[in-house]
């Protein structure tokens, strides 16, 4: 199947050929058939699927269909609401680059930055809104702005806009909507919660699911090295080392510990920037932007901060901690081994983190290979586990490059979804 047999208008298929793309991934394939006869939706399907594409694209095409109709200033008619400041960025790229060829206006509005710009952006009026709960009910507070002509509503990563703390916010919000929309609820994981909030928002409503588990972890090399926790500095700074043009995303689990990572990092020599919830939009937004330009190789991020981030040659990910909720961890090394090429993940595990990793390999429903034996261990523990016959991942310190040329259209919303980072409103 290829977008041109989905029956989308013709502006929209010239956008997205543009792109490269031809072919639609199996959410798009499945989601936007039905979103284009205006039935709601309940997603679930893991990072890296394509969800931006599956959802923004039928609301285009919808917006642009009813255009002619549009008399007077324009009203919000579509509404995303996104968990964080990097995400929603994301999204209103994605969107544009969607609707480049109509004339379908959209803007972005997030918290942690002064909202005047924001206002302005809304003032001459827009068809979509793509936004986080606080900031949205902070302006809706303010009668700057109004849900009362949405038709229709994208509640997107739930479970981490969930695990944040924004579950009031989401009701309040769900409240004001119209009764008449088209409700899309979209969620890597269905957790009880979830299910009960996915009834609030949804009518009678479709549902497609693709491949929640695994999906990322089978095609990204993996290595787990068994390191006390003094030494996971030298051996993240020997890793780097080794390879000191490659990009490296690295994972901390707490703000604190990214901070520290950064600072031992330029203790050795090595340049790098870490973004999470206590670094100021401005600084999140430069440290991103000069990663994703390979001006620095190096970025630090916890779970939150990292998602949005979408690099095309992102050479290694390194879990420097273990995340506590399993599928988070499918979720971080979803940020390689994107499209056809294969990637690179290694993750270090002290002694504290061995229940971590358990769940981790039954949840993948595979054993992390683990890596040979290396000089920073100086725990007996760690020695034996690290000295056990397994298979190495191949070719480690060769990041494999990109294949360009990919018929299959993510879209460019990588995306983590993670449980294990304090929660922050945006």
């Amino acid at each position: 199947m290829t977008f041109k047999d989905l029956g989308l208008a013709l502006p929209i298929l010239k956008a997205i050929d543009e792109q490269g793309y031809t072919n639609p991934t199996p959410i798009q394939e499945q989601a936007i058939p039905i979103l284009l006869t205006k039935k709601d939706l309940l997603g679930v399907a893991q990072t890296g699927t394509g969800k931006t594409a599956a959802f923004s694209i039928p609301i285009i095409h919808h917006l642009h269909s009813n255009q002619e109709q549009v008399k007077g200033k324009r009203r919000v008619k579509a509404l995303i609401v996104t968990p964080t400041r990097e995400l929603a960025i994301q999204i209103g790229e994605n969107f544009t680059a969607y609707s480049k060829h109509t004339t379908v206006r959209n803007t972005v509005i997030f918290g942690g930055v002064k909202q005047q710009r924001q206002v302005n952006a809304l003032r001459p009026g827009v068809d979509a809104l793509i936004a986080t709960p606080g900031r949205l009910l902070d302006l809706m507070n303010q009668n700057i702005i109004s849900l009362r002509d949405i038709e229709y509503v994208v509640l997107d990563e739930a479970d981490q806009m969930l695990d944040m703390g924004f579950i009031h916010d989401i009701k309040k919000i769900i409240a004001k909507l119209p009764k008449q929309r088209q409700s899309l609820f979209f969620s890597a994981t269905m957790p009880k919660d979830i299910v009960e909030l996915s009834k609030k928002l949804l009518g009678n409503f479709e549902r497609v699911t693709i491949k929640p588990k695994q999906a990322t972890a089978e095609k990204v090399e993996q290595g787990i090295y068994f390191v006390s926790k003094p030494n996971k500095v030298k051996l993240l700074v020997h890793l780097i080392q080794e390879k000191p043009t490659a990009s490296v995303l690295v994972f901390s689990r707490t703000k604190h510990g990214a901070n520290k990572i950064v600072k031992k990092l330029a203790q050795a020599d090595i340049n790098s920037a870490a973004i999470h919830g206590n670094k100021s939009q401005t600084a999140r937004q430069k440290a991103l932007g000069a990663f994703k330009e390979g001006k620095l190789n190096v970025l630090v991020a916890t779970d939150i901060a990292a998602r949005g981030i979408d690099v095309d040659d992102l050479s290694l990910v390194i879990n420097y901690d273990l995340p506590n909720i399993p599928e988070t961890y499918v979720h971080r090394i979803g940020r390689t081994g994107r499209a056809s090429a294969s990637g690179i993940a290694l993750s270090f595990c002290d002694k504290e983190e061995r229940a971590y990793l358990r769940d981790i390999e039954k949840l993948i429903k595979q054993e992390v290979p683990r890596m040979p034996e290396h000089q920073f261990v100086d725990d007996p523990n760690e020695k034996e586990e690290a000295n056990r016959p397994q298979q190495r991942p191949q070719n480690h310190n060769r990041p494999k490059k990109k294949k360009h040329g990919n018929s299959n259209f993510r879209g460019k919303n990588n995306r983590n979804t993670s449980r294990n980072t304090p929660k922050k409103r945006d």
